[in-house]
């Protein structure tokens, strides 16, 4: 009997899915994030390849097997090839990788629970729409999953409006008490500088050279 739960994230783009993902994978004790773009069916399960030196096939593990006894993270779930997906029911359902190729016969635990987020079919979550045509996603992989959680971006103008404004500031250098705009620094051989040189800057004073400089 499985006793690790497989979770999936289903929702609109910019609600933070791969920023919690990565996040669950750094506060977990076996934490593997990967991106379904980015991975095979062999990377996530395992792969055999041979020793440069002695020319023997030797098995390497992938993702999944890496994170036993742990939580492996995908994102970008729904980008992922079919054959790939396919390559992970096993892990999925039985926890377990079976390779036979290469004259290897071998059994890997996968003990691990699968946290996964994706986009849905129409880039945004169409509430028209049941939410069977919203997933992209198989059945057979689909059920798979013990929790299916649906997030979904609010549109409100003043709030995006408030976090477009935190983001840009949070990518501002400000010195403590002044306004929103930096300040022109006095360039320093001591840290790291860029010189800021457009036709809005009024020319510099002589002796100091306009930059600006984040910290």
């Amino acid at each position: 009997i499985r006793g690790d739960i497989n979770i999936c994230l289903m929702g609109d783009p910019g609600t933070a899915k791969s920023q919690l993902l990565k996040y669950i994978a750094g506060i977990s004790p076996r934490g593997v994030y990967t991106t379904g773009k980015g991975s095979s069916g062999v990377g996530l399960t395992a792969a055999v390849t041979s020793d440069n030196e002695s020319n023997e096939r030797k098995l390497e593990a992938g993702a999944m097997v890496l994170a036993d006894r742990g939580i492996v993270c995908i994102d970008e779930f729904d980008k992922m090839n079919e054959a790939d997906r396919v390559a992970i029911h096993e892990v999925m359902e039985q926890q377990t990788v079976t390779i036979a190729k290469a004259g290897i016969h071998a059994s890997l635990n996968a003990r691990c629970s699968v946290l996964a987020a994706a986009n849905p079919i129409y880039g945004q979550y169409d509430r028209n729409r049941k939410p069977q045509e919203n997933i992209g996603l198989p059945d057979s992989l689909l059920s798979r999953f013990d929790l299916l959680f649906i997030v979904l971006d609010q549109f409100d103008n003043t709030f995006d409006r408030k976090l477009s404004e935190h983001v840009i500031k949070s990518h501002q250098y400000r010195r403590p008490g002044t306004t929103i705009e930096p300040e022109p620094l006095v360039q320093s051989s001591s840290s790291l500088r860029l010189e800021y040189a457009t036709n809005n800057i009024d020319n510099p004073q002589h002796g100091s050279t306009s930059i600006w400089q984040r910290g």
